[in-house]
């Protein structure tokens, strides 16, 4: 058994040298080592690799070498402080203590940040040292690790330690009423751990080692699912502590990755992706942009404070809809609670769901017991038969609408009262899922009355029921407001309603190489005597991994809309809306030229200019898809011809309202393109 474990780590390892001597990419790089500790001589490549700074120049290079910081002094004794620790030769310790300062310097002044002995960069940096890597390398992997994995503004009120809060109560809501009842709130011990991934708590070689798996891993939440792995371990040990004071609770829980050995990374690091598959997609997609990225990227306002006022985890009804075509075996199942009055219901309901009215809870509490226990066995039949309608995890509905929505947040409060574990909220309601279904109603919902149903009449009374029950909001003038002006109090923006309504369309979310391909690459007569790539109503889907956000890190050119509208060569232009991987969407034009596709994003505090977001060749267009049910949406891939086929290496996804028009003539000009390379 060992001689076949030492072969298979020595066919691993030759592999993993081959790759790097040929300069391999991060997916070989991950397919090669999935997910496994990497040889230490190695690991300084390999990091830079899955960080994408492999090659990147030397960025300290435009330092100006003034050290003039209000804390230089602080960060001076602390710099001199960590290479204490490391044991470094006397004539190293000098030359290490400056590159450090000049790091942090350089990263403060240039991202316009303060210094402080907390923040964990030191901390960050630590391990890199390890690596022997050179100033700018070094320079380059911190700011990838900031950029890429450390919450943004990562202080008590961020977002993310409320969002953590909301995952732990999720997965342990008993613990997690016990640290609310403490006060110990998730900063006071998850801070120290997600400004620098761990690595301030557990030992070099633990730090190493996670490390590894983290970076291959690629998933800035990943330290969300760790911190969760820690917690729910040491459960027990938590709730034994009653007796002790919130600041002592909160101490104890820090030092609990300090127990970490090497050999125990392996499953630390298995039991949180194992987490990771038991969390609802909209916990990741919802919040990874606001949360992760540099300061200079957009920030969407309040987000601490709309995940802190959330009940529960909330749910987008799009996931709820995807959810109901997955296998029993693949990611969340959903058991759908509607709590809406029997009215609502009956105009129209998912035909999966389970009805509850909410109001039984005050008005008939007997009656709301018996419902809840019929609930639970519903829920267990289904699950034992296998039914499209089970699901282990709860996710309650309402209407959308706050006057009678307050009763459902009662209900949910109850289950979460009772420790029920994985407890979520459909975000919007029935309001926000009649939208996304609003041109398949029929299909998508059961006994849809538009007479009667709320979305269809938002200026009727809220329900015959009520009105009957003399419910104060029944006739309330707040009933004729837009129902997506106020969907629910830990409702988002607008623009990411409108995200959701077409996210469920994009399944893919791994960002893909960007390749620059010119129109004088010979990619070979790719559309003739072959199966029309340009095709309307036959998306493929799950074809090509996930899609990341865009990064904004990279400046982008500001031009004028108006001038580049109105150049000479450009043949065809139209407004549309880009679609990012994680769902969120940008106001845009499509610009087509005789040999490029452009793609310029509007500057909302800029009127009539806008970014030139993307330019691509049209040579580099190999397919054009879109969605059966809903042309307008088109996916344009790029790429290369291969022997096999198409080797794509990037996308765009836009909702264009003459769809048909713009495919029509992208083609008609690759055509052109294509010809003039053959002629």
């Amino acid at each position: 058994m060992a001689e076949a474990e030492f072969e298979e780590d020595t066919i691993w390892m030759t592999e993993l040298e081959t790759a790097l001597v040929e300069e391999c990419d991060f997916g070989t790089l991950r397919n090669i080592c999935k997910g496994r500790s990497v040889p230490d001589h190695l690991r300084g490549e390999i990091w830079q690799i899955c960080l994408g700074v492999q090659g990147k120049g030397d960025a300290l290079a435009a330092f100006n070498g003034l050290y003039d910081m209000e804390e230089q002094a602080q960060l001076r004794e602390d710099c001199a402080a960590l290479v204490d620790k490391l044991g470094n030769e006397e004539e190293d310790k000098v030359s290490i203590v400056s590159d450090l300062e000049s790091i942090i310097t350089f990263y403060c002044k240039s991202r316009g940040e303060t210094y402080t002995a907390s923040n964990g960069w030191l901390e960050t940096i630590q391990p890199l040292l390890a690596l022997k890597l050179s100033r700018a390398e070094l320079y380059n992997c911190f700011y990838a690790i900031q950029n890429k994995y450390i919450p943004r503004d990562c202080m008590k009120t961020s977002g993310a330690f409320h969002l953590f809060r909301l995952l732990l109560q999720y997965h342990d809501p008993e613990l997690c009423s016990f640290l609310d009842t403490k006060k110990v709130t998730a900063d006071l011990f998850a801070m120290p751990w997600f400004r620098c991934l761990l690595s301030a708590t557990c030992d070099l070689p633990v730090t190493l080692k996670m490390w590894d798996v983290y970076f291959q891993h690629a998933d800035p939440f990943l330290v969300f699912f760790l911190a969760l792995v820690i917690l729910v371990n040491a459960r027990d040990i938590i709730l034994a502590s009653d007796e002790e004071s919130k600041q002592s609770i909160a101490e104890k829980i820090v030092s609990f990755p300090s127990g970490l050995e090497s050999e125990d990374i392996e499953d630390f690091c298995s039991l949180a992706q194992y987490y990771e598959t038991k969390t609802p997609q909209s916990f990741r997609r919802d919040y990874q942009m606001p949360l992760f990225g540099t300061s200079l990227a957009p920030m969407q306002e309040g987000i601490g404070e709309q995940v802190g006022q959330a009940l529960c985890l909330p749910v987008s009804v799009v996931e709820l809809l995807q959810a109901s075509e997955l296998a029993a075996e693949d990611g969340v199942r959903y058991f759908i609670v509607d709590c809406r009055p029997a009215d609502q219901y009956n105009s129209g309901h998912l035909p999966t769901a389970f009805h509850l009215d909410a109001n039984l809870m005050l008005q008939n509490p007997v009656e709301f017991s018996t419902a809840v226990h019929a609930l639970f066995a519903t829920r267990s039949s289904a699950l034992a038969t296998g039914s499209v309608a089970a699901g282990e995890h709860l996710c309650f509905l309402g209407s959308g609408r706050e006057e009678e929505d307050q009763f459902v947040n009662m209900v949910v409060a109850n289950f979460l009262q009772k420790s029920q574990q994985y407890v979520s909220m459909a975000r919007g309601g029935y309001a926000a899922l009649h939208q996304l279904l609003r041109d398949n109603l029929g299909d998508g919902l059961v006994n849809h009355n538009s007479r009667t149903c709320i979305a269809c009449t938002p200026g009727t009374p809220s329900s015959a029921s009520d009105a009957e029950n003399g419910d104060d909001f029944a006739n309330s003038k707040t009933l004729t407001r837009d129902l997506f002006g106020k969907l629910s109090t830990v409702v988002k923006s607008k623009s990411v309603e409108m995200k959701e309504k077409l996210a469920n369309y994009i399944k893919n979310d791994q960002a893909p190489v960007e390749r620059h391909v010119s129109n004088t690459d010979r990619l070979g007569k790719r559309y003739r005597n072959m199966a029309n790539v340009f095709t309307i109503g036959d998306d493929d889907e799950g074809e090509d991994g996930m899609l990341l956000p865009v990064s904004d890190d990279e400046p982008k050119e500001v031009v004028s809309l108006d001038t580049w509208l109105q150049k000479p060569d450009v043949v065809y232009s139209c407004q549309c809306q880009e679609v990012q991987g994680n769902g969120y969407m940008y106001p845009s034009y499509l610009l087509v030229t005789s040999s490029h596709l452009y793609v310029l994003r509007d500057i909302p505090k800029k009127k009539g200019m806008a970014y030139i977001q993307a330019r691509r060749a049209l040579g580099s267009v190999v397919k054009i898809t879109s969605k059966k049910k809903h042309p307008d949406f088109i996916t344009f891939k790029y790429g290369t011809s291969e022997d096999e086929g198409f080797h794509v290496t990037d996308m765009d996804r836009f909702i264009i309202s003459k769809a048909a028009d713009a495919t029509r003539i992208i083609k008609q000009q690759i055509m052109k393109v294509l010809d003039a390379l053959d002629s």
